[in-house]
């Protein structure tokens, strides 16, 4: 792949100005924020595979802006395929939020608004897939777009590799090779999108369970956030929400009731505990997730037969 432009050359202290001078104002056309500006390091590499062009880019942590004033100086309507190698990138476009990883590929508009979080340091792979193209490989012209695939199984990682051997090994190869090559990856591609849930259904039994088990270990972790949605639960898994009511048919109970079951015994064994008596029982239910006190004395007095109350005091 050629280099476009890297700060490796250049003293720490003027990294990152280099970098907003060379890339944000004249290559993407968007605005950065890093709060570690001292010691900034990013590189972008670039290959063309007919109307396909791929980049290899490394970022220091940072947020990354594109507004409209940055989409008028746009010249071409298109998609972005982001497959992350390294770090953590969460996409917000269109009131969405696509938490991206190794395991968790990307797909979102080029030419909307978007905000790119990357948390820590970041190594990706970047599509730039025209628009047109790629949504005349779908029935009726439509692209799911702004979604997320998993890229550790099935379709996903096929897409993933075939794009990273690209990346490779693309340079040896003459100029009809990679256009017919490009056309190939939106292929695989749109398959993938296209495929969705079935894809992910083609797992065998003891594959579920892990998943199931991995999805299970994720909530437990999260169990004390407000904001637990299932549509969260699902991106930050790589699994879409159909798939993940999929998993819980593997349980006796849907997904929500197993949140409400596991929150209510996490509350139950902190008002058991006599070091944590000093929590009264609504900081104790609105650290575990519930936003209404008298909702969780009732789901809690269905539950133990008692009420929260009643607990404390034996």
């Amino acid at each position: 792949m050629n280099l476009v432009f890297s700060t490796d050359d250049l003293e720490p202290s003027k990294r990152y100005a280099a970098w907003q001078g060379a890339i944000c104002d004249v290559y993407v056309h968007v605005e950065v924020n890093a709060e570690e500006r001292s010691d900034y390091h990013g590189f972008i590499r670039e290959a063309h595979f007919g109307a396909v062009t791929m980049t290899d880019v490394l970022l220091s942590e940072q947020r990354i802006s594109r507004r409209e004033r940055h989409i008028a100086r746009l010249d071409k309507d298109c998609y972005y395929v982001e497959f992350v190698q390294q770090g953590r990138v969460n996409v917000l476009q269109a009131g969405q939020t696509l938490l991206s990883n190794p395991g968790v590929g990307a797909i979102f508009s080029a030419s909307e608004a978007y905000d790119l979080e990357c948390v820590g340091k970041v190594r990706s792979l970047y599509l730039e897939i025209p628009r047109k193209e790629f949504s005349a490989r779908f029935s009726e012209g439509r692209l799911p777009v702004v979604t997320t695939m998993a890229t550790s199984r099935g379709l996903g990682r096929i897409a993933a590799e075939f794009c990273a051997t690209l990346a490779a090994e693309g340079a040896s190869l003459d100029e009809a090779a990679r256009t017919r090559l490009g056309c190939e990856l939106m292929d695989v591609l749109a398959l993938t999108l296209d495929m969705g849930d079935r894809d992910e259904f083609s797992e065998d039994a003891s594959a579920q369970q892990a998943r199931l088990r991995s999805v299970k270990a994720w909530i437990e972790a999260h169990l004390t956030d407000a904001d637990l949605s299932l549509e969260r639960i699902a991106k930050s898994n790589g699994v879409s929400l159909r798939h993940l009511h999929y998993l819980f048919r593997l349980t006796d109970v849907s997904v929500s009731e197993w949140i409400l079951d596991r929150r209510l015994q996490r509350c139950y064994d902190v008002l058991t505990r006599p070091e944590l008596r000093s929590l009264s029982i609504t900081e104790v239910a609105y650290q575990l997730g519930f936003s209404s006190s008298s909702y969780f004395s009732t789901v809690f007095r269905r539950k133990f037969g008692h009420s929260p109350s009643d607990l404390r005091r034996r």
